[in-house]
């Protein structure tokens, strides 16, 4: 099954008690949390061996592109994966993804060749793969409480916590050996919507003096842990 998505998607580092405040808002205005099961979220990042597609997106560029695979639940458990290509032009992020078995899609990106059955954003994805040779470059794991109102449906609030990355043992069976890089007491908020925001919203992030920040976690672990003054720690995320 494929899905897209367009959407404007803006981040925001709160506080525990921000983030309290923020569902509260959102829980006054008919949103609730959409339960999983379980809130760990795993994504695998292909890049180049140079790591050319991150440093690319750090620059801010107009377009940029990413590849990934991402699977929920807790690690080790998932069954069912998603191909993602991701492109973010202007502002507006367009998400494309495919819901595949893990083990299929693990081979398939690594082979370079994934079955019919991956439909056009499997295609896409192995272009990506061959044009810039891509190859998995590192895991980012993180707890995300995702709220969802019927009502408002072109509306989705995030909060991720607990974020972590690995730059070895590149596969979604766990999260043991990661390396956490945020503090337990930072809530990474995300707000994705058609570009607009309702005025209870605007007001509510007025009220907790919540402010908007750019931030990548792929990127954020990138210049935090491969680079050293000013230069890059060569091989830092190749695959092992």
């Amino acid at each position: 099954m494929e899905e897209s998505f367009a959407r404007v998607e803006i981040k925001y580092m709160l506080t525990p008690d921000q983030e309290e405040a923020m569902e509260k808002a959102l829980r006054a205005h008919g949103f609730s949390w959409t339960d999983f099961g379980s809130p760990a979220v795993q994504s695998l990042y292909y890049d180049t061996p140079d790591h050319r597609l991150i440093r690319e997106s750090l620059a801010r560029p107009a377009y940029k592109e990413k590849l990934r695979l991402r699977a929920y639940g807790e690690p080790g458990t998932q069954k069912t994966s998603f191909v993602e290509v991701k492109k973010k032009y202007r502002g507006v992020v367009y998400k494309r993804r495919v819901a595949l078995p893990l083990e299929e899609a693990y081979l398939g990106l690594g082979r370079k060749e994934l079955s019919g059955e991956a439909g056009q954003v499997g295609r896409e994805a192995i272009w990506m793969v061959r044009r810039y040779g891509l190859e998995p470059s590192a895991v980012i794991a993180y707890d995300r409480y995702a709220w969802f109102s019927e009502k408002e449906p072109d509306l989705r609030v995030t909060f991720d916590r607990n974020l972590s990355f690995r730059a070895n043992h590149l596969d979604l069976a766990g999260r043991d050996e990661n390396t956490v890089f945020t503090r337990p007491d930072q809530r990474l908020m995300e707000i994705k919507s058609d570009g607009h925001y309702p005025l209870w919203l605007t007001k509510a992030l007025w009220e907790v003096r919540a402010e908007r920040i750019h931030y990548s976690k792929y990127g954020d672990a990138y210049l935090r842990y491969m680079k050293q003054d000013g230069g890059e720690k060569k091989g830092a995320f190749r695959y092992v």
